[in-house]
């Protein structure tokens, strides 16, 4: 991993190479995960296309703010990130909370996005997401964040996962400062992206774990407001079906890019 100063905030990302004309992906990791939330997609694509995965502030290796976040910022550390590695434009690949985190640095940047891909997130916080949030900030803060992470990990996964990959997926959880968490989770109790939308004139593809509530329904409606859109609901998946469920999404990601490229 390596280090940047970004937006006066140090981020720790990691580059890897296919090649000088060999395009763009950029991975925008979760709330409570790091950047090898991504690794089975990096050792799918990684021989095709430069990648860059990177840990959001608070999040891995980067540092914690000292100041309430909005996605805003967020969105403006992608666009920074991108300037620093030398990117001019790529594919953006968001989950969860890197879903508006996408959207934010797209609304700021259309031209530098080729295509969208969009996992288990929202363009809009729902209605109660500030008590939802605040629940859960509150719920982390008194019980400690290995039993958040051991928590969450069994919320996020499917009864069926691999308890090695729920461990995995915890210590992941576990090891997020509850303060990166916390200030991260606050930019998600009030944030609104939906006008980008209509606005996108790029390709998006939208995926969801078929065992995530209501995030398919959420997501395929928002695909019908976009021009150029199409969901796909990952089986047997939950909240991180990259992590979950990576072969079935790898596969949706090669058909996607494929469809693109032949486009482009």
């Amino acid at each position: 991993m390596e280090k940047a100063l970004i937006n006066g905030t140090g981020i720790a990302y990691k580059v890897e190479r296919a090649g000088a004309t060999a395009p763009w992906l950029v991975f925008s990791n979760s709330l409570i995960t790091d950047h090898s939330i991504w690794d089975a997609q990096a050792a799918e694509f990684g021989k095709r296309f430069n990648l860059l995965r990177y840990d959001q502030r608070g999040h891995g290796q980067s540092d914690i703010p000292e100041t309430p976040l909005n996605f805003d910022t967020l969105g403006a550390d992608l666009l920074a990130l991108m300037d620093t590695v030398g990117i001019h434009t790529a594919t953006a690949v968001g989950l969860s909370m890197g879903v508006p985190t996408v959207f934010s640095a797209y609304n700021m940047a259309p031209d530098r996005f080729d295509a969208l891909i969009l996992m288990d997130g929202q363009a809009a916080s729902a209605v109660n997401a500030f008590d939802t949030w605040q629940t859960r900030i509150d719920t982390a803060k008194a019980i400690g964040m290995e039993a958040f992470g051991k928590a969450t990990a069994s919320r996020w996964l499917t009864p069926d996962s691999h308890a090695d990959k729920r461990d995995r997926l915890a210590n992941m959880i576990s090891a997020t400062d509850f303060s990166g968490f916390e200030a991260c989770a606050g930019a998600l109790q009030g944030y609104d992206y939906r006008h980008v939308l209509a606005a996108c004139q790029v390709p998006v593809l939208a995926l969801a774990g078929r065992s995530d509530g209501a995030m398919p329904e959420t997501m395929e409606r928002y695909c019908r407001e976009i021009a150029n859109a199409e969901f796909h609901a990952i089986d047997d998946a939950g909240h991180v079906p990259c992590y979950e469920q990576a072969s079935a999404v790898n596969d949706a990601i090669a058909a996607f890019l494929k469809k693109t490229e032949a486009h482009s």
